[in-house]
């Protein structure tokens, strides 16, 4: 028997990640909506500045969401959820696994989610049906660490144009770790990019030469160092694979 996306996630942290991350933290009591897409995925405008990428995510299949409070300035972008609603005979045990990657805002809610998050939550396809007559759902929630598949990859926003002004993403943070800060080497010394808004870090007037980036997570007193280095010849819209992979 095939399983869910949400079951294979569920024995992603059973077998592979530490227990007490995945079931160690609380749930908080909130409430959920969802807007509509045509296809179901999420939306490629997110507040978060993740583009067309930000519509399925890495693995999540297009299970993201909006947040309010969680936002958290833009720190809040990639975090990873599991959601679960509180109307018995319709809501799944399991709920739905998601990343946030918009702000969004509802009636006194902390999630905004895409139709295919919300399908989630539903014990089945009719239960679902009737969740969205509600609209508005009781729900509880815990941040669960993400797992993305393959390593962290350096996203060239399109704004970008070399070599003037330069704009990062950095995608498939796994684990529970927040970006909070991404540095630029140049002329001999670490200088600081600025966080733009979102997950979106730029640098006016970048070296024209080759760039090397580090980023600052979350829990980690150390700075990631990539192990790579951006060519000279980047261009708006690019990806590089680094060779980091974080749990």
């Amino acid at each position: 028997m095939e399983l869910s996306f949400k079951h294979q996630i569920g024995l992603v942290c059973i077998i592979l990640l530490f227990p007490a991350l995945c079931y160690g933290q609380e749930y908080t009591k909130s409430r959920a909506t969802f807007y509509s897409t045509s296809d179901g995925y999420g939306t490629p405008t997110g507040a978060c500045g993740f583009g067309e990428y930000g519509r399925k995510m890495n693995w999540y299949d297009g299970s993201v969401a909006g947040v309010s409070g969680l936002w958290r300035n833009g720190v809040g972008c990639g975090t990873c959820y599991q959601v679960k609603c509180l109307i018995e005979n319709l809501c799944d045990e399991n709920g739905a696994y998601l990343v946030a990657t918009d702000q969004g805002y509802g009636d006194n809610t902390d999630f905004v989610m895409s139709p295919r998050a919300f399908t989630q939550l539903g014990r089945d396809e009719k239960a679902y049906e009737e969740l969205k007559k509600y609209g508005t759902v009781d729900i509880e929630y815990r941040r669960v660490p993400c797992s993305y598949t393959g390593n962290v990859v350096f996203y060239i926003k399109e704004t970008s144009s070399n070599p003037g002004y330069f704009a990062v993403v950095i995608l498939n943070v796994n684990g529970i770790n927040d970006v909070t800060a991404v540095e630029m080497w140049q002329s001999g010394e670490w200088k600081a990019l600025n966080r733009n808004y979102g997950a979106v870090f730029d640098f006016a007037n970048p070296p024209s030469g080759e760039i090397r980036l580090r980023f600052k997570v979350s829990g980690m007193s150390d700075w990631v160092d990539p192990k790579i280095v951006i060519p000279s010849y980047w261009q708006p819209g690019s990806t590089y694979v680094t060779e980091v992979q974080l749990k």
